[in-house]
């Protein structure tokens, strides 16, 4: 299959296999497109404005920050090397912004070292996708986010609560001692998943596949990453970290005390 100049693999023009009728949450669901290269940010605007989502273009770091808080996009697809702020700055605000915390980030980009996705996710990004791309492939990768931003949300109606930590899914808040602990979105999903069960060892695998899905670049050590800034955030807002126990070799366990749980 032939490639355009900016890296993007056009789409077929003939029937998509099957015909898989279009998920119906996508009609008007909102992406954000943060990319200034003109080619590749009209591909995208184009094919996923077939599937039924309503695109918007941000062609620099700080516009795209000014249309998140405007137009409060369902996704966003977001390149590293824009104007003004780079892709991992923009993450980095939106992800430790409480009002934006929540909203899927996908970056899209044509840095493929192993390092700068690694970086992406540290920041908190949901997906890494590489240059170049087949737009199937990344409305894919966007159906994929959203469903498991539903998922989440399906089970948000409740606080959940583990001794003195409160966990609002609605909020995405987590207070211990009724002290507020800024956290990632995937550094909140990491935590909820393990409170969710007290005493049950998750591996690292299992925890990518919860917590990233199986459609991103991660490795196992992500994990450990996450956990260890997990213990930071905590550390930083003067309060003491749950009870999240490393299990040599396998991976990582919630041990609630009040429960007696071991």
């Amino acid at each position: 299959m032939t490639r355009t100049s900016a890296g993007v693999e056009p789409m077929a023009t003939g029937s998509r296999r099957g015909s898989p009728e279009k998920p119906s949450a996508t009609r008007g669901a909102r992406v954000l497109v943060v990319e200034d290269e003109a080619d590749v940010a009209d591909m995208i605007r184009y094919n996923l404005g077939k599937e039924g989502y309503d695109v918007r273009l941000a062609s620099s770091g700080t516009d795209a920050l000014r249309q998140v808080k405007e137009a409060k996009p369902d996704v966003i697809l977001l390149d590293i090397m824009v104007p003004h702020l780079n892709g991992w700055e923009i993450c980095r605000r939106l992800k430790q912004d409480r009002e934006t915390v929540a909203i899927p980030v996908i970056m899209v980009t044509g840095r493929v070292e192993e390092g700068d996705k690694v970086l992406g996710f540290e920041m908190g990004a949901d997906d890494y996708v590489t240059k170049p791309f087949s737009p199937r492939e990344l409305l894919a990768r966007v159906r994929a986010v959203s469903r498991r931003g539903r998922l989440n949300d399906s089970d948000a109606t409740q606080v959940l609560r583990a001794g003195e930590l409160e966990i609002d899914r609605q909020r995405f808040e987590v207070k211990r001692k009724g002290r507020l602990v800024e956290l990632s979105r995937k550094e909140f999903d990491l935590l909820d998943t393990l409170i969710r069960t007290p005493g049950r060892v998750f591996g690292r695998e299992e925890l990518l596949d919860l917590v990233w899905g199986q459609d991103g670049f991660v490795e196992p050590r992500t994990v450990d990453v996450h956990v260890a800034r997990l213990r930071a955030k905590f550390t930083a807002a003067r309060t003491p970290m749950p009870a999240i126990e490393t299990v040599r070799g396998v991976g990582y366990r919630f041990r609630d005390s009040a429960r007696g749980d071991s």
